[in-house]
């Protein structure tokens, strides 16, 4: 005998037992996996570190008991693999249920007690790269059709899709949506757990996503190091004008990036989401990144902060070569600087036309007829969500009381998944929840990444929620 409607206290004691029992556990062993992305671990193949993890994944989704569960690692030729699972529900609509299990590098500045590839529980954090980004994914994922199949809820024919190559741009999932296309079927609604969270206290949905620009700009003027009592003066530093060209794409005084390529006109609903949210967050805006005593966030205004952070270009060195430590520095005049370059873009710009303008901006006429290039590694585009339907805005702030006492809030978000974007333009009907566990201090990338467990117990009970009440919306639809 099937129930029509989802118990919430009852999938959210199911999901804090699973939690506890059986992720928490399974999330020890998969942050102590380096399964480092491709575009940081060349060798990944030869480690195998990524095969070790989906091989964690595979097994722990073996040993759910999920009706009908059907589990594959799938491998194309040269690329990444994905885990793909698949659940046949009581009616003919799909939802698919993504995330990924590649992560990124190390990163220096861990705290004492804490390290990357090292699983720490400390009170309601658990620390290590990839727990929250997105380890968790897979597991939530089927935790929340399990808290459905306990309770004999009827829920859509699932597909839940892990890939392997998030954290590089994705490169390797186009291969794999296209050999899938069949499997994946047509998606009347997406869930997206590779997201974040504005606080703890709420379910937050992501309306947009920045896309992303990264390439090396390399500045060159002798063949080898000179003297500088001898050179300087006479040889231009390439520092210099490595400055100079980054004054081309930005005004080094406001952060602005001054051509208008790079910019997009922002919808009014986000300025009007971004207000809400730097209401309901205050001074927790710019308050949750560990600045150093006297510093100051870019601006005042916590909407604006928002807006920077979602919808306006931003650029950042994260890298750079052919500078030696201070200890190591001679008094030489260098012959190159090198500087890693990231350039996130606003939802809506496209990423190929910027990398093109990019690479023309920065190596057109250069100072002193220095020998300047820009390479390319990846773009991606960003991307905004359709307009929610009625069902699902009123559904997610159900599920936003039932688990967190607390309605639902929507914001856009400064990273980039470029799946979303990928299943946008396969998809145009399709509806989407993107949401998250990395909230404040989290720090996805950097030290000191953590996972806030009692918010994964409550996304998996809300996701939960929403897939029942999807396929109710459905049911009551063909009658």
């Amino acid at each position: 005998m099937t129930r029509a409607t989802l118990d919430p206290k009852q999938a959210l004691a199911l999901s804090r037992r699973v939690w506890d029992e059986s992720i928490v556990p399974s999330l020890h062993q998969y942050i102590e996996i380096p399964a480092k992305s491709p575009a940081f671990d060349a060798e990944w193949r030869a480690h195998g570190h990524i095969d070790r993890a989906v091989t964690l994944l595979h097994d722990w989704c073996r040993k759910r008991p999920i009706e009908g569960l059907r589990i594959e690692v799938v491998r194309l030729e040269g690329r990444t693999p994905v885990l793909l699972l698949e659940i046949p529900g009581s009616s003919d609509d799909t939802v698919l249920l993504y995330g990924h299990c590649d992560k990124q590098p190390e990163m220096t500045g861990w705290s004492e007690g804490l390290a990357p590839w090292t699983a720490v529980r400390r009170g309601d954090r658990l620390y290590g790269r990839g727990g929250a980004d997105d380890g968790y994914s897979t597991f939530a994922a089927l935790t929340a059709i399990e808290a459905l199949q306990a309770q004999q809820v009827p829920h859509a024919r699932c597909v839940v899709l892990i890939e392997s190559c998030e954290e590089s741009g994705s490169f390797d999932l186009p291969a794999y949506v296209d050999a899938l296309a069949g499997r994946l079927g047509t998606p009347d609604l997406v869930v997206c757990l590779d997201s974040g969270c504005g606080n703890y206290d709420q379910l937050w949905g992501t309306t947009s996503l920045r896309g992303i620009l990264n390439g090396v700009l390399t500045v060159e003027m002798l063949t080898e190091g000179m003297h500088s009592g001898g050179a300087g003066g006479i040889v231009p530093s390439t520092f210099r004008i490595a400055r100079q060209l980054l004054s081309r794409l930005e005004d080094e005084r406001t952060a602005e990036i001054l051509p208008r390529d790079f910019h997009v006109a922002i919808p009014a609903e986000r300025v009007e989401q971004a207000r809400a949210v730097a209401a309901a967050l205050g001074d927790d805006v710019w308050r949750k990144f560990p600045f150093v005593p006297g510093a100051k966030a870019a601006h005042t205004d916590g909407a604006e902060l928002l807006l920077n952070n979602t919808w306006r270009p931003v650029l950042e060195v994260t890298g750079a070569a052919g500078l030696p430590a201070p200890a190591d520095a001679g008094n030489v005049l260098r012959p190159r600087t090198v500087l890693k370059l990231s350039l996130r873009l606003p939802p809506k710009t496209d990423a190929g036309q910027a990398a093109r303008r990019m690479t023309e901006i920065l190596e057109a006429d250069p100072p002193h007829g220095a020998r300047v290039s820009f390479d390319v590694e990846s773009a991606s585009s960003g991307w905004e969500a359709p307009p929610m339907s009625d069902w699902l805005r009123r559904s997610v702030d159900r599920a936003s009381e039932a688990c967190f006492g607390e309605p639902a809030m929507y914001e856009g978000t400064g990273g980039t998944i470029p799946f979303m974007s990928m299943l946008g333009e396969r998809f145009p009907r399709a509806q989407f929840l993107i949401t998250g566990v990395l909230g404040p201090g989290a720090n996805a990338h950097g030290p000191n990444e953590f996972l806030h467990v009692p918010t994964g117990i409550k996304v998996t009970a809300a996701v939960a929620q929403v897939l029942a009440e999807q396929a109710q919306r459905s049911s009551t639809t063909l009658a």
